[in-house]
């Protein structure tokens, strides 16, 4: 079947892998682009779309989600997640293995891919365990996943601590041309830490996590990869240490690729405040010199990233840090879904205004936008999305401050550059 032709007008292309950035129109026929670029005149039976202001890019990938399904299935799903994702502009996600049972096998990732085809929304690329029960003991039977439609394997939240398994991993995973994505903690470090290591834990009296116990990990990954031309991809880094040894592994053409969260750009330790839970993560929010480092990281071609993580309405209400800007995911319960992009949209809109009054309406809002995108009746939309927003935005507009001067000024630094500054 059909469709009209679409022809979006005068908004910002970029599209990286073909060097394009600027000002044109782009005209899909039947779903598929079939011009890019300049004044397109296009036919006259094509509806028009107006962009300007606006930046039009490729579909993103989040290649670090997670949808919770199976095990988790009261908090999100692989169809509400799939359906979430495009919603966002996210074409494709990548799902991290930490299921209830994990995703260890061939026939939990034909599951996943089963799940997916019938969502029919966003691919979903499963990514595999690298040791069974991600336990850290026995490597996973990392062939038949691949063969089955795994894309990397990683051991998600949980460190890789034997130097071997993961020199193993490496290995194996070269010989499937497959990268092994590792969460770069050094665990007789970082245990009983809740906070980055410094001045402000131990005026707090708290038990820091030092940037050490991430650092080390990551020299031995790179090591690693060095020594078996295995593709390693370090999750979520947090400090400028790190930052300096991927970039030495990159300049020696050691297979290296990481990412980073927006809190971790955004946030510094000084966050916690007096005991502010609000702010405990893993990897803690570090110094400003660490964020400083990371945003220019960014320019060396690391990932910028969004964990997407599902948490259920009751899960929100007992952990208002899990639906604080930084880490946020809105509750899936009863319908409403929550939108890919809206962990960056909360953390923005967080941080450039301080009036409640406007917070909670971004947070009524939205529910009732996701509510409406999916299908579920206006009534439904009001009983169920009003009351999640309303709540989860009340308790930051409670319990949280305004931005300070600082926070203001990286949103400044981090937004998109016009064409007259670059």
């Amino acid at each position: 079947m059909t469709t009209r032709p679409l022809l979006l007008t005068g908004g910002h292309l970029l599209d990286p892998s073909i060097g394009l950035d600027g000002i044109g129109d782009i005209l899909l026929v039947d779903g598929l682009v079939a011009s890019v670029g300049g004044s397109i005149a296009g036919p006259d039976e094509a509806e028009r779309v107006d962009c300007r202001g606006l930046h039009v890019t490729p579909g993103f990938i989040d290649v670090h989600c997670h949808l919770r399904e199976p095990g988790r299935e009261d908090v999100e799903t692989i169809a509400t997640g799939a359906r979430a994702a495009a919603a966002g502009g996210f074409t494709a996600v990548c799902a991290m293995p930490n299921t209830d049972p994990v995703t260890d096998n061939q026939a939990a990732v034909g599951f996943i891919l089963a799940q997916a085809a019938k969502a029919n929304a966003s691919r979903v690329y499963p990514i595999g365990s690298i040791s069974v029960g991600m336990n850290g003991v026995q490597l996973s039977e990392m062939g038949e996943m691949v063969a089955a439609g795994a894309v990397a394997v990683s051991d998600d939240g949980r460190p890789v601590v034997s130097a071997q398994l993961m020199r193993t991993a490496l290995e194996y995973a070269r010989t499937f041309g497959i990268p092994v994505a590792d969460h770069c903690e050094e665990p007789t470090l970082a245990h009983g830490g809740v906070m980055n290591e410094g001045v402000i834990s131990a005026r707090l009296g708290l038990k820091g996590i030092p940037s050490e116990s991430e650092e080390i990990m990551v020299i031995r990954d790179i090591l690693l990869a060095r020594r078996t031309g295995g593709r390693v991809h370090l999750c979520h880094m947090s400090t400028w240490g790190s930052v300096e040894l991927i970039r030495w592994g990159k300049e020696r053409g050691i297979p290296v690729t990481a990412e980073v969260c927006p809190h971790h750009l955004t946030l510094t330790e000084e966050r916690v405040g007096q005991y502010d839970t609000n702010a405990k993560m893993n990897p803690p929010l570090r110094t400003q010199r660490d964020v400083d480092a990371l945003i220019a990281a960014l320019k060396i071609t690391d990932i910028l990233l969004f964990v997407s993580a599902a948490f259920s309405l009751a899960a929100a209400a007992f952990f208002p840090a899990l639906v604080l800007g930084i880490f946020w995911r809105r509750a899936n319960h009863a319908g409403v879904v929550a939108g890919m992009l809206t962990g960056l949209g909360v953390t923005a809109g967080y941080m450039v205004t301080n009036l409640p009054l406007l917070r909670q309406v971004f947070g009524v809002s939205w529910s009732l936008v996701d509510c409406m995108w999916f299908g579920i009746e206006p009534i439904a939309a009001g009983v169920f999305g009003v009351p999640a927003g309303l709540l989860v935005m009340l308790i930051i507009s409670r319990l949280t401050p305004g931005p300070s001067p600082q926070q203001l000024a990286l949103v400044d630094r981090m937004r998109f550059p016009g064409p007259e500054e670059r």
